[in-house]
């Protein structure tokens, strides 16, 4: 694509801007990068690792090493690394369901979970074996007006049957930041102080590799994330993972397959090079992404557009959002980042109604992993406020080209 004057101009203006963030970007991804070679190092991977199984998959030891690598990597005891695991949505369930039993109590204290998690929680009696179909009850405490915890309800939702305080570390579909570990680890000293047996669970997707430190190092005692997101670094064609307290993943492995089988089982069918790989190149991939987030706030800002957060903002997670005045800005925006992208350019997005989501949604996703939101992409739900998530790009540049095509489109249709 052919970019205007404006369009070019606003460029160099905002890598100019961010200049200072991306040298912060690239610290980041040097220390997560010798992490985890150094994780790969203590369990001597080496090829023959990489061979597939089938059937049960006893004594795969691939897996079984990709699960050391997983854990170190991340600052956990164990790990449970999966190509079976279909999404962040199912890993999460896996974790939730692994650990909580009926008559006991989950408690999220980040507001409103992620869409997707609305039907695994469920409603009393509702048939179709959520959560609370299962008698487990739910609670959730809203952020306060600024996006932060609101401890003094905190501590009155606290009850005695409560088993799991739930965390999302990245903002979802809501205007508000994403929590930075530590301010996870301020949420689980609390939390802890007010009941110390109660599990904390994090949320983990979009998050991993964004900051030198994960949950797990922060005191939280369970947290769940999708292989198509951050650690499976554009190349893991599918999985999720759970990581942390060894007692915890080993429930949750019992919830993937059966009780007394686990993670003793379960047939790689040729994934396990592409899972090592994929977390090897993860750092430097999440980092990529970053930058083009950056660069996207720094843009947006400069057209008079709010962005959250903004350019020089401490960054936790891949996700941009953009709030727009209009659906039609919003949905250009979002078939902007589609017609840059390596596949399906030629594909025009529109909003549909998507399978576990309230509202109609837009996504742009010209992934070579479908839904792969490490790779350049964008979505967002047709409501008020118009705000589009941005995420992802395997290469600067690529991010780039996207959000200059994004507005050149815009400037086409006369919008700004």
């Amino acid at each position: 694509m052919q970019f205007g004057e404006k369009v070019m101009a606003l460029m160099e203006s905002a890598e100019r801007t961010a200049e200072s963030a991306y040298r912060q970007i690239e610290k980041t991804i040097d220390l997560n990068q010798w992490k985890v070679i150094d994780a790969f190092q203590k369990h001597k991977v080496s090829d023959y690792h990489f061979a597939s199984s089938t059937g049960y998959g006893y004594n795969d030891r691939g897996r079984e090493v990709l699960d050391l690598v997983y854990a170190d990597a991340l600052g956990a005891e164990a790990a449970l690394v999966r190509p079976h695991f279909v999404s962040g949505t199912h890993t999460i369930s896996t974790a939730l369901f692994g650990v909580l039993r009926p008559g006991e109590h989950l408690l999220y204290i980040t507001g409103k979970p992620y869409d997707t998690l609305h039907k695994v929680i469920g409603k009393p009696g509702d048939g179709s074996g959520s959560l609370q179909d299962w008698g487990i009850a739910y609670n959730e405490v809203a952020l306060t007006p600024e996006g932060a915890p609101d401890w003094s309800a905190i501590t009155s939702a606290i009850q005695p049957n409560t088993k799991v305080i739930g965390i999302q570390r990245s903002r979802g579909y809501s205007w508000r930041p994403s929590f930075t570990i530590e301010q996870i680890g301020e949420m689980v000293r609390f939390v802890k102080e007010v009941n110390p047996d109660v599990i904390v669970f994090v949320d983990n997707c979009y998050g991993e590799f964004t900051e030198t430190r994960e949950p797990t190092e922060v005191g939280v005692d369970l947290m769940a994330g999708s292989l198509i997101k951050n650690p499976g670094g554009g190349i893991a064609p599918s999985g999720g993972y759970i990581a942390g307290r060894r007692d915890l993943v080993e429930l949750a492995a019992y919830r993937l397959t059966a009780p007394g089988i686990g993670g003793e089982v379960g047939a790689m069918l040729g994934a396990t090079r592409a899972m090592f790989q994929g977390l090897f190149l993860a750092p430097h991939l999440v980092g990529q992404a970053v930058k083009g987030s950056v660069f996207a706030a720094a843009v947006f800002e400069e057209l008079g557009f709010e962005s959250h957060p903004r350019w020089q903002e401490t960054r936790t997670d891949l996700i941009q959002a953009i709030r727009f005045t209009s659906a039609e800005h919003l949905i250009t925006f979002v078939q902007g980042i589609q017609k840059a992208a390596a596949v399906d350019s030629h594909v025009v997005p529109e909003p549909w109604d998507m399978p576990g989501y309230e509202h109609p949604v837009i996504m742009a996703a010209g992934t070579f992993i479908q839904g792969g939101s490490l790779e350049l992409s964008a979505d967002a739900p047709i409501r008020e406020p118009y705000i589009a998530y941005m995420q992802g790009g395997l290469t600067y540049s690529h991010c780039k080209l996207g959000v200059l095509t994004a507005i050149q489109h815009m400037e086409d249709k006369g919008l700004i």
